[in-house]
C-alpha cells in the first residue's frame, strides 16, 4: 500500500510542478536572477549526478579506475565536440575495455 501512495505523492508532485511553470508570470521569468538560475540549476544538478554515479559505489566512495578513465574519456570526446551519443560510446567502451583487462 505505501508503495502506491508513493507512487500517487510523486505524480501529483510533477503534475503541481509542471503546473507551476505554466501559471508563472512572465514578468518572474524575465527577471536576470531567476534567468541566471535556471541556466545554472541544470548544470549543477547534472555535475551532481556525474559525481555520484562516477565516484559512489552504494553509500560509500570509491575510487573506480575504470569509471575514471571512461569520464576522462567523455570529457576528452566533449572537448573535441563529439556527438552526445559518440560521447556516450566512447565513455562506456573505456569502461568496458579497461574492466575487460581486468582494471
Amino acid at each position: 500500500m505505501s508503495v502506491w501512495v508513493a507512487v500517487i505523492a510523486t505524480g501529483l508532485g510533477c503534475y503541481a510542478l509542471k503546473l507551476g511553470g505554466l501559471v508563472t508570470p512572465q514578468r518572474l521569468l524575465d527577471d536576470p536572477r531567476v534567468r541566471r538560475f535556471t541556466e545554472l540549476v541544470p548544470v549543477a544538478l547534472l555535475t551532481a549526478l556525474i559525481a555520484v554515479q562516477a565516484l559512489a559505489d552504494g553509500r560509500t566512495l570509491e575510487f573506480d579506475a575504470a569509471r575514471m578513465a571512461g569520464l576522462g574519456a567523455a570529457v576528452a570526446a566533449l572537448l573535441l565536440r563529439a556527438p552526445f551519443l559518440v560521447v556516450l560510446v566512447v565513455a562506456a567502451g573505456v569502461a568496458a575495455g579497461l574492466r575487460l583487462l581486468g582494471l
